[in-house]
This record gives structure tokens, C-alpha cells and sequence, in this order.
């Protein structure tokens, strides 16, 4: 029965994308099958065969070996309050200190233009084998590899070409991505086979949902990609500076973020109790997603605390809910884990939309960033569904 639920949720979230179209009959349907087909394709690969389990463990053993290097540093300044020994864990020290080495190592691959032939090749292959348009193809995979402040800024000059149209679906896309940078403290929370199968699947699941929501036809003029001038490159250690402090801001933004969340949930909650003692922003949650929980074919008893999972993710952010899921991972079954395990590996959150509408009007201007804010409702809903598909496509292969 779990299982006829779970298809039932796949195909109604297809069809809220085809509802809220805006233009049905513009709808190309056989990119969607292809991109749907895709899916399917990466989520067996990357859990039912030995070959999928070994690329898993080769991703998991890279990001785990920078994730040491970067605390190579952390100890070096801190010491014994971050012991390489793993014998003290904090989530500060061991999940956002290590960001700052790997966003410079990241950032040294694109500058020797290593990352951009990745990106590049996958990007081709992938709107070739899709017939989904080329620079939408190359961001949905550059999105998954850099994250959205990053690729926004990157394609900056094409991306000021286009119309609002094709700059209201790289709005959307960018919301469901997430950083290379952000993967290993990811891995220090969840399972590595639910977070590495995730990633890909979400930069497939939002071009199915653009595709529904936001049609249109590119020409042979406008399908092509930008390519910054060598000149654009500056030089090395600036890159490398430049780099360490953007690694450095960013962890220490999550910091804040979540000091912040997590005490204004914890006082909002004390209100709440004084209402009534069952009342809080969980529970609060727990109703309002249960609906999807239950979509993705989770089992009864475990629907309302999926559904409050969901909620804080979409609420608060990623790694509060998370850290949430840690905690009761034991109590959960494997289809649970694994659904719940891939909805949460996104930036799909309230917060990630005020980064994006930021990013647009400091990158754009005026103009650009007014026409998507007009859309703010959409690029959450089009995140939820993005998030759920990938959710409920992982679920058909674990129970």
C-alpha cells in the first residue's frame, strides 16, 4: 500500500508543476519523461548496484579526507578544543570550521578551470541526452557543484542578457541546489548515500519542475553559454585570500544563522506552551507537511514526525532539522530514513530565498530583482516540489 501512496505522490507532484504552469500548452513532455527516466536511472545506479555503492563510498572518502585537512587547520588555531582525534565533537568546530578549507579547494579547481570542464562536460552531456536548453542544463549541474551565489555571480554577464522568462527559472533552480562546500558537513550528520544521491537528483528534479511550471522555447541564437575572458582570472593568491575569508564568512554565517533560529524557536515555544502544553512550532510543522509525509509514503506512526522534520528545514534551515534527524535516526525505518534523508539536502528555506532576491539585486539591479520577488511564493513552492520528487523517487527504491 506504501508503495502505490508513494507513486500516487510522485505523480500528484507532477501534477501541481502542470497546474501552476504558465503556459500548459507550451509544456515540452518528452524532456520531462526523459528527465523523469533520468532520475529513476541515478537513484537505482547510486543504490541498488555495487558499482553505484563504491562511487558512494569513493565521494564520502574524498570529502571525509578534506574534511581532515581542513581540521588540520581548525586544531592548529583552537587546539584541544578541536582534537584531530575526533574524542571532542562540536558542530562549530568539526561541521563549519572544515567549510573554509574546502570552499578554497574548490575555488583553486575553477580557477585552474578543472571544475568549469567538469561542469562544462556534464552540462553538454546533459541537454543533449535531455533536450532540456543548454545554459539551463550547464547551471542545474554548476548550481550543484558551486551553489547559488556563486553560479549567479559566475554567469553574471549572460545571465543580464536573458529574459525574465529564462531569469525566473535560474531563480528557481537556484533554490534547490546545494554547495560543493556544504557537502562534508552534511556527511558528518546524514548517511553519504541519501546526501551523494540527493545532489544530482535535485539538479535533475528542477529542470522537470521548471519545465512544468515555466515553458518556453529557446532559439539556436539564444542556446548557448557564456564564457569569461582569461583576463577575468586576477591573480592566484588574491583568488586564495580572497577565498579563506568567503570560506570563513560563510561558516560563521551558518553560526549565526542557527544561534539565532534555534533560540527564537526554543522562546517561541515557550509561548506556545503557555497556550497549551502540546502546543509548539514542531507540532505546528508537524500538521502543516504532514500531508507530504504522508505523499511519500511513510509509515503512519512516523508521518507526523517527518512532517516536522520538513517543517524546520523549510522554516529554519537544513542542518537544524538535520541535527533533528540525528537524534531519532535508530527509531525510523529504512524507507523513513531514506525519504526524509533526501528531502532535507537542499537549500530550500525562507532564508535561501532572501540570499537569492540579495544576490539578484546587487548582481542585476532593480528591475531583475523586482520581477522575481514578485515570484517569491514560487520559488518555494517550486523548491517543496523539487525536494519531494527527489524524496519520493529515493523512496521507491528503499523499503
Amino acid at each position: 500500500m506504501y508503495f502505490i501512496i508513494n507513486i500516487l505522490g510522485i505523480l500528484l507532484v507532477l501534477g501541481l508543476g502542470f497546474l501552476l504552469s504558465f503556459n500548459k500548452k507550451q509544456i515540452a513532455i518528452k524532456p520531462i519523461i526523459i528527465l523523469f527516466v533520468l532520475q529513476l536511472a541515478t537513484t537505482w545506479f547510486m543504490l541498488s548496484t555495487d558499482i553505484g555503492g563504491k562511487v558512494i563510498t569513493l565521494i564520502a572518502d574524498f570529502f571525509l579526507w578534506l574534511i581532515s585537512s581542513g581540521m588540520s587547520g581548525v586544531n592548529f588555531i583552537f587546539g584541544e578544543f578541536a582534537p584531530l582525534d575526533g574524542s571532542t565533537f562540536t558542530f562549530f568546530m568539526n561541521v563549519l570550521m572544515p567549510i573554509i578549507f574546502i570552499v578554497v579547494f574548490f575555488d583553486i579547481l575553477t580557477y585552474f578551470g578543472i571544475l568549469p570542464a567538469i561542469i562544462s562536460g556534464i552540462g553538454w552531456l546533459f541537454s543533449k541526452v535531455a533536450k532540456t536548453p543548454r545554459f539551463e542544463s550547464f547551471y542545474a549541474i554548476q548550481v550543484m557543484f558551486l551553489g547559488n551565489n556563486e553560479a549567479l555571480a559566475v554567469t553574471r554577464d549572460q545571465l543580464n542578457k536573458m529574459n525574465d522568462k529564462r531569469f525566473l527559472t535560474i531563480a528557481m533552480i537556484s533554490m534547490s541546489c546545494v554547495s560543493a562546500g556544504m557537502i562534508g558537513g552534511y556527511l558528518q550528520v546524514l548517511g553519504p548515500k541519501y546526501v551523494l544521491t540527493a545532489i544530482p537528483l535535485n539538479a535533475i528534479g528542477a529542470l522537470i519542475i521548471t519545465s512544468l511550471i515555466n515553458p518556453y522555447k529557446v532559439t539556436k541564437e539564444e542556446d548557448i553559454i557564456y564564457s569569461p575572458p582569461k583576463s577575468e582570472k586576477g591573480n592566484f593568491f588574491d583568488m586564495l585570500s580572497n577565498s579563506m575569508l568567503m570560506g570563513g564568512k560563510l561558516a560563521i554565517i551558518i553560526a549565526v544563522m542557527l544561534i539565532g533560529f534555534v533560540s527564537l524557536i526554543t522562546a517561541t515555544n515557550t509561548f506556545l506552551g503557555l497556550v497549551h502544553d502540546q502546543l509548539s512550532l514542531e507540532n505546528i510543522f508537524g500538521m502543516i507537511f504532514s500531508p507530504i509525509s504522508f505523499l511519500m509514503g511513510v509509515e503512519v506512526s512516523q508521518i507526523f514526525t517527518v512532517g516536522q522534520l520538513m517543517g524546520v528545514k523549510i522554516v529554519v534551515n537544513e542542518f537544524v532539522a538535520m541535527e533533528h534527524l540525528s537524534e531519532i535516526l535508530s527509531t525510523l525505518n529504512p524507507h523513513t530514513e531514506a525519504v526524509i534523508s533526501t528531502f532535507l539536502v537542499s537549500f530550500c528555506n525562507f532564508t535561501t530565498i532572501g540570499i537569492i532576491l540579495g544576490s539578484m539585486k546587487a548582481l542585476f539591479g532593480e528591475g531583475k530583482s523586482k520581477f522575481i520577488a514578485k515570484h517569491t511564493w514560487l520559488l518555494l513552492v517550486s523548491g517543496i516540489l523539487v525536494s519531494s520528487l527527489s524524496a519520493m523517487v529515493v523512496g521507491l527504491f528503499i523499503w
